[in-house]
C-alpha cells in the first residue's frame, strides 16, 4: 500500500501545486458566497 501511495506522489507531483490552487480557490469562492448576504447592500429605488 505505501509503494502505491509512493508511485501515486511521484507521478502527480508536477500537477500537485496546480491542484492544490485549484483547491484553495474553490474553498475561497465558497467562503465569498457565504458570506455575501451578510453586507446588506443598499437597493436602489
Amino acid at each position: 500500500m505505501f509503494t502505491q501511495i509512493k508511485t501515486a506522489y511521484i507521478r502527480s507531483q508536477n500537477t500537485l501545486l496546480q491542484d492544490a490552487i485549484g483547491a484553495a480557490s474553490i474553498v475561497l469562492i465558497l467562503l465569498v458566497a457565504l458570506h455575501l448576504p451578510s453586507l446588506h447592500l443598499p437597493v436602489l429605488p
